[in-house]
């Protein structure tokens, strides 16, 4: 009778007898993906390396050139400063008007963020959280107006706004900022709303509470990731705005930073004011570095909560 040869028994690399280990029948394949890893690794660490240079190095160069006179910008460019010299910068604040220029843009974009956060959130909220006629309807006219290019709507809305008498007025350029930046806040955090569970507003109803107090006080703060996200962002947008302040607010004593900084560009280069130049660019940029340094963990909070959820 002819008898099968019994296979030898597997070497028992992964403890449990008769099974190999993934990689014990490929010699150097565990070695082979660490060296692809290894060069993924390098590869994207290089490509970061690449791309803080070229943000950071610009930005350095320009607060460093603030702190030096005209002569020493253009003979050593890239040395650093003798001395820390505030000179240009007030120039730049008060003879420049940056000061008017800091101010305006704070009345503008503080009371756009808030009213864009409020009317966002509560749009939000409903569009999300209760089924009625139209609700697709009103969502997707919304997220359409993110694809609505702003430079179509410029003559139709000044001539609205001269009707309506809100032209070159702080308050006029709010209500443009919150309406060109509501369907962004609206597609934003109606997907946000949706992952917040639902069993916690059912609660609070059968505790007694209404809807207004229910979404104020419960499913607002549940929100806040979400909200300072799309905050941010909103800030980002609005405060470096430039096309709509230029065609809505032509009043020289209304104007905003950047509405400002093309006028010191302008002033400054013909001056040969270098120094001051890049000491009014640095004030228009420090607020908006600094809300990002600041609200960074909250950002990538935000924009990961929902798909963790």
């Amino acid at each position: 009778m002819k008898t099968t040869d019994t296979p030898p028994a597997l070497r028992e690399e992964s403890g449990i007898p008769g099974q190999r280990t993934a990689n014990s029948g490929v010699p150097g394949t565990s070695r082979t993906k660490r060296g692809e890893g290894h060069v993924l690794n390098v590869f994207s660490h290089g490509v970061l390396v690449i791309w803080a240079i070229l943000v950071i190095l610009p930005l350095f160069w320009a607060v460093m050139s603030a702190f030096k006179s005209d002569k020493a910008i253009f003979n050593s460019p890239w040395a650093l400063p003798d001395s820390l010299s505030f000179d240009a910068w007030g120039r730049a604040w008060n003879q420049a008007h940056m000061s008017e220029y800091f101010l305006n843009t704070v009345l503008v974009v503080g009371g756009s963020l808030v009213g864009t956060l409020v009317l966002g959130s509560m749009a939000a909220y409903v569009l999300a959280r209760f089924e009625f006629p139209g609700n697709r309807f009103i969502y997707f006219l919304f997220v359409g107006g993110m694809s609505f290019p702003v430079m179509l709507a410029l003559v139709p809305l000044f001539y609205v706004m001269d009707n309506m008498g809100l032209l070159n007025t702080i308050h006029g350029l709010i209500l443009v900022y919150i309406a060109y930046s509501l369907p962004f806040t609206v597609f934003f955090l109606t997907s946000f709303f949706r992952t917040l569970p639902t069993s916690v507003a059912e609660a609070a109803l059968i505790d007694g509470a209404s809807h207004t107090r229910t979404f104020f006080q419960v499913m607002l703060p549940m929100a806040k990731p979400g909200l300072i996200s799309v905050g941010i962002f909103n800030f980002l947008g609005q405060w470096n705005q430039y096309m709509l302040p230029t065609v809505l607010n032509t009043d020289p004593n209304k104007r905003v930073l950047a509405q400002g900084l093309v006028e010191l560009s302008t002033s400054q280069g013909y001056k040969g004011d270098y120094s001051g130049l890049f000491a009014g660019l640095v004030i228009a940029m420090l607020p908006v570095l600094a809300a990002y340094i600041v609200f960074q963990r909250q950002v990538v909070a935000g924009l990961t909560a929902g798909a963790l959820k």
